[in-house]
């Protein structure tokens, strides 16, 4: 296999090319970790089906020196800087992750062909599925949404209105508070609320609305009303739902990934560097957790990263001692490696 090292990051990705690492997903979590890869000398390809979660929002929030940025110009200002270290871009999807048998990877793209892989980073994101409700998924991102933090103060002040679910009941409608007083609830199919949810509520200011939502009022391409089952319209402006966040995970799946439990549903289980319970394969950004924002993402792929890189110089350094126990290693060699090494000290010296 060749080791693959091409420059240009927009490329196809060649039958039987080897790379130290395969990322899957070119979102944010799956490009910072690309780029710690990069800076460390590895051979990386990313590739990206061109999925990212926030794709119908017009701009990201609350990533330090990036806040209102479209989302679009995030990712690409990303990719060029990936170009600066040789990591390579492809534009496909990956359609199996298969192990090797000897600790890497053979990772097969819908466009054709197998890469090699010593090791797997799976940034695939995840899909927010919305409430059936007619109109909701048309407006996803721009009247209709899921994060205060992400969208609260570009439009403060309207009038929200809140989609009630289980298992949250009333939380949402109680913390959209501090970015508007004009808070309405919609129960939709939650039939009735804890005592104390309802205590709550009215302290807070939230006025309740009981019956199934059927729809939305739209003029002019804007949000305007609330419609419930039996075709009365509530005024409203902004209305938040709570979409099901659910993990791109089929890889992992297939590979046998162990799981765990969130309030959310099963993601994968992975420790504090995104390592899964599968030797060699890392799960970074919301591949691995729902509530990872832009900025939690961009973190959790540089600490995937690292620890990949840390990881493979390790197991080099292991391989090479035990050529040397093996005897791979002659007294001969030996005293041509310190000459060479001592040669780059000397070179060091009297620069």
């Amino acid at each position: 296999m060749e080791n693959h090292r091409d420059t240009p990051h927009h490329h196809v990705a060649r039958q039987d090319a080897a790379y130290d690492v395969v990322v899957v997903g070119g979102g944010t979590a799956g490009l910072s970790a690309a780029l710690v890869l990069g800076r460390s000398r590895r051979s990386v390809l990313v590739v990206d089906a061109g999925e990212p979660r926030n794709a119908p929002a017009a701009h990201m929030q609350g990533y330090l020196s990036r806040d209102g940025m479209p989302p679009a110009d995030f990712l690409a200002e990303g990719r060029r800087e990936l170009g600066r270290y040789g990591v390579g871009l492809v534009n496909d999807r990956v359609l199996a992750v298969t192990p090797d048998g000897a600790g890497e990877f053979g990772v097969t793209l819908a466009g054709g062909g197998t890469v090699h892989a010593r090791r797997v980073i799976v940034a695939t994101g995840l899909v927010d599925e919305l409430p059936a409700v007619p109109g909701l998924a048309e407006r996803w991102g721009r009247d209709v949404l899921h994060c205060p933090y992400c969208h609260g103060w570009e439009v403060r002040d309207q009038p929200f209105g809140v989609l009630a679910a289980e298992p949250f009941n009333s939380h949402q409608a109680l913390l959209v508070t501090q970015w508007s007083k004009d808070v309405t609830l919609f129960l939709h199919t939650v039939r009735d609320l804890p005592d104390a949810e309802w205590e709550r509520l009215a302290a807070a200011g939230v006025r309740v609305v009981e019956g199934e939502v059927a729809g939305l009022a739209v003029e002019d391409d804007r949000l305007t009303g609330v419609r419930l089952a039996g075709g009365r319209v509530f005024p409203r402006s902004v209305l938040f739902v709570p979409a099901k966040p659910v993990p791109r995970d089929d890889l992992l799946g297939a590979l046998g990934a162990e799981p765990r439990d969130t309030p959310f549903g099963p993601y994968p289980a992975v420790d504090e560097t995104g390592r899964t319970s599968l030797p060699g394969v890392w799960a970074v950004g919301n591949a691995a957790s729902p509530m990872e924002q832009v900025i939690n993402a961009a973190s959790t792929g540089y600490r995937a990263g690292s620890a990949v890189n840390a990881e493979l110089v390790m197991t080099d350094i292991e391989a090479a001692a035990a050529r040397r126990r093996a005897g791979a290693f002659t007294p001969r060699t030996e005293a041509a490696v310190a000459r060479a090494v001592a040669g780059e000290h000397a070179h060091g010296l009297n620069v």
